[in-house]
Parts: structure tokens; C-alpha cells; sequence
């Protein structure tokens, strides 16, 4: 899928940076048509959306694309999904659902919400309250 330009842009890229308060710049423009361009949810690291973009032949650099989906999701437009503690996808559904993890791959997908049942969490410690809980469950082939 190749990115677009501002002028290039359909209503679902406009709106979709728009609704959030965001500036249509055309690095954002572009990226944000690589994300949700076709309309289908994604997990993208900040390296994979770089190469990406490029391979597109639009020009956007590392430390833009990394500060671009910072603000994105500060805008509430993705969401966040750590694992391990230091290696971030981003994820267009922004809908609190669990995740698969696929180590062989280093590859994030969702998982079937439905299937999922918590019944109890612990309590939250004195002055504290549970902001979120973050379901990644890890895969390996056999």
C-alpha cells in the first residue's frame, strides 16, 4: 500500500487525524495511510512502519515516525502494546482486547476477546487503582 499526500488524502485519513485534534501534515497523512488506509486493524513496530514509508518512495525519517505515533497515541488513535518491557507494537484497535504474541516471528496479533475470561483481579495497593490490564499471551510453534 502506497502512502498519500494531505491533498491526496480520503475523508477516512482526514477524519481519522482530525477527530483527534492532530494536524493533517504529510508525514502524518502518509503515515496514517499506511495504518488505516484499507481499513483493517494492524500491530506495527516503529522500525516496520520506517521501512514501510520508505519503500513507499515518501521520505520520513526514524526519530518523525517514532514521535508521530507518540502522538498518535497521546491523541488516543493507537494503542500501545509492550513486550518484554522494551519492544513496542502499535495497534490500530484501540478497544481493550487481548494479544497473541508469536515469539518465532517477533509477530503481535489479537486474540479472540470472547475467549478470555478474568474472573478476579488482585487489589490494587493503599492510594493506587488499576489503571489497565494488558492480556499478551506468548506462542511457540512445537
Amino acid at each position: 500500500m502506497k502512502p498519500v499526500t494531505p491533498s491526496q488524502a480520503t475523508p477516512l485519513e482526514i477524519n481519522w487525524l482530525a477527530g483527534s485534534g492532530l494536524r493533517p501534515t504529510r508525514q502524518r497523512v502518509a503515515l496514517a495511510s499506511l495504518l488505516i488506509g484499507d481499513g483493517q486493524h494492524r500491530h506495527v513496530t516503529a522500525e516496520s512502519l520506517f521501512a514501510s514509508v520508505n519503500n513507499s518512495g515518501e521520505r520520513v525519517s526514524l526519530a518523525t515516525v517514532y514521535n508521530t505515533l507518540r502522538a498518535f497515541c497521546d491523541a488516543g488513535l493507537l494503542q500501545e502494546v509492550t513486550v518484554d518491557g522494551s519492544k513496542s507494537y502499535f495497534d490500530t484497535n484501540t478497544h481493550d482486547h487481548p494479544h497473541f504474541y508469536w515469539e518465532d516471528d517477533n509477530r503481535l496479533s489479537d486474540a479472540p476477546a470472547d475467549q478470555l475470561e478474568i474472573v478476579q483481579l488482585p487489589d490494587a495497593p493503599d492510594g493506587t487503582e488499576i489503571a489497565k490490564v494488558d492480556v499478551v499471551i506468548r506462542l511457540r510453534r512445537k
